[in-house]
């Protein structure tokens, strides 16, 4: 298991936005779920391929990771193959690049008591390559001013910076089951800068317990977002609008609260999971009691049931195609392109309603068909 510092870097999103939050996430229990075990059995393989194809001594982990499966195979294997093509890149102008792998990285000369661990860092003559292996899959994670990366930059920076003469860090995000391989690169005096100015005084304020609470997008992994008053009072704010019908709002308040509403229901959730949590300790909520939630049947033993059933004359077993990330896997990404590639299609999605900040092209409006049959 990962060690982190108070202020980790992997929290760093949090504590910059919200420097408060980081003492009042210490005083609370990690529940660290099946996700966490499973990135640390994903990380653990990694680790293990990248030194096996650096030619250094590695005890395969595979028997032991709970989790293992052909996914996890086919994405570390991917991993592997992109720090060695990176490693290949920086030979071409570096003769003697050096390649670390699950190094400790130190950053307490910019926040007290920082450290963490970097996946695999890359240091050749001028540029220092940090990749950071993210397999979770409910979270699209890019570089771009990512602070866990600039942190681990520095941390790296620390380390070489007077063996090798850098002038450039450069961090990527590999995450294989969102197909997301994201890169940031910025200059060393850039980052440094962005040490001094923000991540300085903010960790003094964080450390100190001090600073102004501020609830956004961050709240996400915070351990205290169901009972922060910060974040109720930002979310409550819909209460303004007395949940009047849509058609008495404006479009301007519609507009306000579509940047609201998702927050809204989140929040919501996150409350309602924490006080189930609490009711199931023992606490007392006025008007409410916990009951056995709705379940539906399932068989007791798949096995007894299929021979019962196929000694009874039938059959037990329905066939159907596999579906297009299990045959992926089943068939290896090349090969899979080769046998299927004219048999692939992709339905337009449904229309969302999403922010301006988001990426995707705009899709063509009734409003935009009339105008372009007007002109």
């Amino acid at each position: 298991m990962r060690k982190h510092s108070f202020l980790s870097a992997s929290s760093s999103k949090r504590w910059l936005a919200c420097p408060p939050s980081a003492k009042k996430c210490a005083d609370m229990m990690d529940r660290a779920g099946p996700d966490a075990a499973e990135g640390t059995d994903a990380h653990a393989l990694a680790e293990h391929k990248v030194l096996k194809a650096l030619g250094r001594d590695s005890p395969d982990p595979t028997e032991d990771l709970t989790y293992f499966d052909a996914e996890m195979d086919r994405c570390t294997d991917d991993y592997c193959a992109f720090v060695m093509e990176a490693y290949a890149e920086a030979k071409e102008h570096c003769k003697d690049p050096a390649v670390l792998v699950e190094q400790r990285l130190d950053y307490s000369r910019w926040v007290d008591g920082g450290f963490g661990t970097g996946d695999a860092l890359i240091i050749a003559d001028d540029v220092i390559h940090v990749v950071d292996f993210k397999y979770g899959l409910g979270v699209l994670v890019e570089a771009d001013r990512n602070s866990q990366m600039m942190i681990y930059g520095l941390g790296a920076l620390d380390l070489y910076d007077g063996i090798y003469d850098i002038n450039t860090v450069k961090m990527t995000i590999f995450q294989p089951r969102r197909d997301n391989i994201s890169t940031f690169t910025m200059s060393k005096d850039e980052l440094l800068k962005w040490a001094d100015e923000v991540l300085v005084p903010t960790a003094k304020l964080a450390i100190r317990g001090e600073g102004e609470f501020h609830a956004g997008d961050h709240c996400q992994f915070c351990r205290v977002k169901a009972v922060c008053r910060e974040r109720a009072e930002q979310n409550l704010e819909l209460a303004k609008y007395e949940f009047a019908h849509a058609d008495t709002l404006t479009d301007a308040e519609i507009a306000e609260i579509l940047t609201k509403v998702d927050g809204l229901v989140s929040w919501g959730n996150d409350v309602k999971e924490y006080a189930l949590q609490q009711a199931l300790s023992g606490t007392k909520y006025e008007g409410f009691k916990v009951v056995e939630g709705r379940s539906n049947r399932r068989y007791a033993d798949e096995a007894a049931v299929a021979d019962a059933v196929t000694k009874a004359g039938y059959d037990p077993y329905e066939k159907k195609v596999l579906g297009i990330t299990a045959m992926t896997s089943l068939l290896g990404k090349k090969r899979f392109t080769e046998l299927l590639d004219g048999l692939i299609t992709k339905p337009p999605g449904k229309p969302a309603l999403v922010p301006e900040s988001d990426k995707r092209p705009a899709m063509n409006t009734a409003t935009d068909d009339f105008k372009n049959l007007e002109e």
